[in-house]
């Protein structure tokens, strides 16, 4: 069974401490058939729980930074985190967001890459990366099941370039939309309604726009008919086929 450290200050990692209650059963998780885990089997699984610990992460808080050694990889099971980057001129970049599901740490470097933070009180299940990497030589299935997650995230990055070349700012919003709602679906959510964990600066430094841009094309997308803005971090989509034309009309 994982075990769960409960939280301590709000802006930074909570410290391991000795094994509690709240423990989440790997088997049971509500995001497994989302993450790499879904590749184990019963059996396999609990070996799994055996070296995870699940651990909060309280908005706010950074969970790694780049440059540091890579000595964990992380499942996303609440809230969100985004991936950050600051460049040479002071500028931040967003590379991603990770949502319940979602791996973190997959990569051929030792260093992290970039500084993850929480965006929402979150939980992930932490591993040790040698102790990942002893399990993913014991399961070759859970190898390929990784690979086949890598592929997934370098065809999104792809993606997500070109939009960034070719697209205008509404294209761009219309297209982060529907990829965040294609998600929710994944997580079993109905409707046509898609959180926004994540706040404008963050949504404004992932599509490479100024934040006053994002909010101006929120305005648009809602004066055209093709969504309502009920709440700051609520977008309700009112136009599928609309949207998506919208985000498609750049791309050919």
């Amino acid at each position: 069974m994982t075990r769960s450290v409960p939280g301590s200050e709000p802006n930074s990692v909570p410290p391991l401490v000795s094994e509690g209650s709240g423990a989440r059963e790997c088997l049971h998780c509500s995001v497994r058939h989302l993450s790499v885990c879904s590749a184990l089997s019963c059996d396999e699984v609990r070996a799994l729980e055996q070296i995870t610990l699940s651990m909060p992460v309280p908005m706010g808080a950074t969970l790694a930074r780049s440059g540091e050694p890579r000595a964990h990889v992380f499942t996303v099971t609440e809230g969100a985190l985004r991936l950050v980057r600051t460049l040479a001129d002071g500028r931040r970049q967003v590379n991603g967001f990770v949502l319940p599901g979602d791996y973190v740490g997959l990569s051929g470097s030792d260093l992290h890459r970039y500084d993850i933070e929480a965006i929402a009180d979150s939980r992930v299940c932490r591993v040790a990366t040698s102790q990942m990497r002893d399990l993913r030589q014991r399961y070759p299935h859970l190898e390929r099941k990784l690979l086949q997650r890598a592929c997934q995230e370098l065809d999104a990055a792809q993606d997500n370039a070109m939009a960034l070349a070719r697209l205008q700012p509404p294209e761009r919003l219309a297209d982060f939309l529907l990829r965040l709602a294609a998600r929710e679906a994944m997580l079993g959510q109905v409707g046509n309604r898609v959180a926004l964990p994540m706040g404008r600066g963050d949504i404004a430094d992932h599509l490479g726009l100024t934040m006053e841009t994002v909010s101006r094309t929120f305005t648009k997308l809602r004066q055209q008919g093709l969504i309502a803005l009920p709440h700051l971090n609520v977008v309700e989509i009112l136009d599928f086929t609309g949207l998506q034309r919208l985000a498609n009309d750049d791309l050919g």
